[in-house]
């Protein structure tokens, strides 16, 4: 009989009902002041007229995400009303109530609907082996695990709080019609989600240069390179009228207002400061860390005046702007140069060598991550950008298996800062610790391996991570420095977890060009 439930296919159902079930589980678990920033904007979006909605600012969490999100907002409210219309009301600051705590949470299992369809389409993306009966050692089954229970998004949307689920759910509904070459459908969604939030601005360089190699150059020479005769002006009127419609659709009624200046000046606030409340394990995290030891070095070498530097307070957990005390400290420019500039290898590849749309979704991680290692003030839940399109190449290769393993383990321990209060901390554990073990597993049983998928020195820092965490969550709190160096848990999570992401990184640059140096295949 199970055998039977499996063949029918009904395994992805039983896992999106578990997955469902288990989220109701932490209905009233902690939150975060996230929780407050989306019921604001359902007062605001609902109260307001839209004139006011970009100019509120009685709370100090205004309106920044783009015109559809608000309109998804103004949407959520007509269903908040029923359950406690005092949620509504943009002078009930930091309310709450349990009818309100029923709905917010609520609206994220239900809106994770998008997310699930998405997961489904991808996997039907990916190549199960002929022949195989066992589904449960399936690509698409292995591949529908690690997208509907990924640890990241459970703990990310459904305890701290947020709408990520909702949102990756049209990046990866995208990836999947382009790896099904529907690419105006690809692309449709790909513009509603930059509308829906404006981070995936950091992928936008893949997705425009694929479309406009891929699928504006409709032939090619059999070396890759590029024949501009086939250009095809009809493709690109396409993808610009399609881009066009969703930004008139979104931003036309501002534009009529005459507010566009004061939506984007919600949308890019360059004032909060390099770095985030909790540092994001990027490359910015490493030059910090470096900042504040050398000060500390200078000082006791009397190399410098104590006094006499500026205040460096990046550990301190808020979002502001900062000086570095001893490295030059870092600008918005900066950041976005250094970020096109690691781009760029990844873009030419696809340019230069089109491997179709899996070529594209390599890009697209390789932007995502640079974009995180190099980014202005970016969010330590950005990482899961990279994290979950990787899935996808996971489940199908076994050196991407081993990327895998490596940045989802270490980017999903770097979120553990979010939840800091005591009755999370088994939850966040057990959670983490099963989804590793299944991870690990089910990748190893599909590629096949007898022995690791990592290699010694990956083994050896994964450890090490595990090191860390006793430290920080286990020994640290009852130690005699919590009260004297209450950053040292956050600065060693993020320093030692900055290095496994960099590492991946160039580990994936590393793929990239071993598929360029390939002699192309004659037809």
């Amino acid at each position: 009989m199970a055998a039977a439930l499996v063949d029918r296919g009904s395994w992805f159902l039983a896992l999106t009902l578990g997955v469902s079930l288990l989220k109701t589980l932490f209905i009233n678990a902690y939150h975060s002041t996230d929780f407050e920033v989306h019921r604001n904007w359902l007062a605001i979006t609902h109260s307001l007229p839209v004139s006011r909605w970009y100019h509120e600012n009685t709370s100090e969490w205004t309106l920044d995400y783009p015109p559809l999100f608000a309109w998804f907002e103004y949407g959520l409210s007509h269903f908040a009303r029923h359950f406690d219309d005092k949620m509504l009301v943009v002078e009930n600051l930091n309310y709450s109530s349990p009818a309100t705590n029923l709905f917010q949470r609520l609206s994220v299992i239900f809106t994770d609907v998008v997310f699930i369809y998405a997961a489904r389409e991808c996997c039907r993306c990916v190549k199960n082996q002929k022949g195989t009966r066992d589904i449960l050692n399936s690509p698409s089954f292995v591949l529908a695990v690690l997208l509907l229970w990924n640890f990241g998004l459970l703990i990310v949307d459904h305890i701290h709080f947020q709408y990520n689920g909702f949102l990756f759910g049209f990046l990866l509904l995208s990836i999947a019609k382009h790896l099904q070459s529907r690419h105006l459908q690809g692309a449709l969604l790909f513009a509603i989600l930059l509308n829906l939030k404006h981070i995936y601005l950091y992928v936008a360089p893949a997705y425009g240069v694929f479309l406009l190699r891929s699928y504006c150059f409709t032939q090619d020479n059999s070396d890759g390179s590029i024949k501009w005769r086939s250009f095809s002006p009809l493709r690109l009127l396409a993808l610009g009228c399609i881009v066009v419609a969703v930004c008139a659709i979104s931003f036309g009624p501002f534009v009529a207002m005459g507010q566009v200046s004061q939506v984007l000046s919600r949308l890019f606030p360059f004032k909060r400061g390099l770095c985030h409340a909790y540092w994001a394990p990027n490359a910015w995290a490493l030059y910090n860390v470096l900042d504040k030891s050398l000060t500390t070095l200078f000082v006791r070498l009397k190399l410098v005046n104590e006094t006499m530097l500026p205040r460096a307070s990046m550990t301190g957990g808020l979002v502001q702007e900062f000086s570095h005390s001893v490295l030059p400290s870092v600008t918005p420019f900066a950041t976005l140069l250094c970020t096109l500039l690691s781009m760029l290898p990844a873009l030419a590849s696809i340019w230069q060598r089109p491997r179709g749309a899996r070529g594209f979704l390599r890009c697209l991680l390789l932007c995502a991550l640079a974009s995180f290692m190099f980014g202005w003030h970016v969010h330590e839940k950005a990482v899961l950008i990279a994290v979950l399109p990787l899935s996808l190449l996971a489940v199908e290769s076994r050196e991407d298996a081993g990327i895998f393993l490596l940045l989802s383990t270490t980017a999903h321990y770097s979120l553990f800062p979010l939840l800091f209060t005591p009755a999370e901390l088994l939850i966040k554990f057990a959670l983490m610790l099963i989804f590793t073990i299944f991870s690990f597993a089910a990748l190893g049983r599909l590629h096949s391996a007898l022995g690791c998928l990592l290699q010694p020195l990956e083994v050896v820092y994964l450890s090490g991570l595990a090191a860390v965490a006793v430290a920080c969550e286990l020994v640290f709190p009852f130690s005699p420095w919590q009260q004297k160096m209450p950053f040292l848990p956050l600065l060693a999570t993020s320093a030692y977890t900055s290095l496994g992401i960099c590492y991946s990184f160039l580990r994936l640059y590393g793929t990239l060009l071993r598929h360029d140096g390939r002699k192309p295949k004659q037809p």
